[in-house]
């Protein structure tokens, strides 16, 4: 997002033509006296980012329908929905779209949300879903694991992979109660003193508070024998379609409201929804026009030179 002092710069004095600057006009000295007009940057301190980046909730929802064989197949009306407002917006819309689609807070039928870990999004959740089934993506358990394994192992080392791979079977089969008591048996063996043992056990005391009060999410095993989600994939590749490819790109900066409209304006695009987009516009355009109103009216076909003068 851009700053406040971004927005200063572009709401304050236009800059003066650096093309005055030589005779040339070459974009060495174009670029030499835009940056003595413009002053020295300020030098950032540690740990300022210089995207200032906001956060945008994306919501994923799909039915699966069971077949003869037993399994889940789909996905099927697939919506997509993201917004920089907070999770809490995306959850009223999450409950919204599941009443249309016949899943109503009393339901009985199999409602599942596969989440990361965020605290507030899943109590937001639970309360509009309280009969779901709440599942934390195992991807984000699998990456804590390797950070926590190379606090013992080279990274790319084999001895790592051996060390993951044994946590994720504990992971996989569902036997959570053994993975917290192994991880609890490696922070009692870690010495008080010695090189690298304040970073392990900072990174499984960290571990440990991840995972103690998401046990109730971690049902892998049972799951997977239901045909269930356990990854947010249909997430991840949304976030890269619907966000990173048309708002986080290079040299990019956006003001929050209009950045809002953007993501909601690509969110009808993907949803296959432009029509009905149109129809909803063209109808509030006629009732703005026999209301009396005025107001500018744009196209997106060229007009003609003469008309347009």
């Amino acid at each position: 997002m851009a700053t406040e002092e971004e927005l200063a710069k572009r709401r304050g004095p236009r800059q003066p033509r650096h093309d005055r600057a030589c005779r040339c006009g070459c974009q060495r000295h174009r670029g030499r006296a835009r940056r003595e007009w413009r002053g020295s940057k300020k030098r950032r301190k540690k740990g300022d980012k210089s995207k200032h980046g906001r956060e945008a909730v994306v919501v994923v929802m799909y039915t699966l329908q069971r077949g003869r064989d037993g399994q889940l197949h789909g996905p099927r009306n697939k919506k997509l929905y993201a917004t920089f407002t907070g999770r809490k917006a995306a959850a009223l819309w999450a409950r919204q779209q599941a009443t249309k689609r016949g899943f109503g807070p009393d339901t009985t039928k199999t409602v599942q949300i596969v989440l990361d870990g965020a605290k507030s999004l899943r109590s937001n959740l639970k309360r509009l879903f309280p009969k779901a089934i709440f599942t934390l993506d195992v991807c984000h358990v699998v990456q804590r694991l390797w950070r926590l394994g190379r606090h013992y192992h080279k990274e790319g080392s084999a001895e790592l992979a051996a060390w993951v791979e044994k946590l994720k079977e504990l992971v996989y089969e569902g036997k959570t109660k053994t993975l917290l008591r192994d991880l609890r048996r490696l922070r009692r063996e870690v010495p008080l003193r010695g090189p690298g043992t304040k970073g392990r056990r900072h990174a499984l005391t960290k571990l440990l508070g991840y995972l103690q009060p998401r046990q109730r999410m971690m049902r892998y095993a049972h799951w997977m024998e239901q045909d269930l989600v356990i990854a947010t994939g249909q997430v991840e590749g949304a976030v890269r379609h619907l966000v990173g490819e048309r708002l986080d790109c290079s040299g990019m900066r956006w003001v929050r409201g209009k950045a809002e409209a953007v993501l909601h304006l690509r969110c009808i695009e993907l949803n296959g929804d432009w029509q009905k987009f149109e129809a909803w516009f063209h109808r509030k355009t006629q009732t703005r026009l026999a209301k009396g109103k005025r107001y500018k009216v744009l196209t997106n076909q060229p007009l003609p030179m003469p008309k347009a003068a």
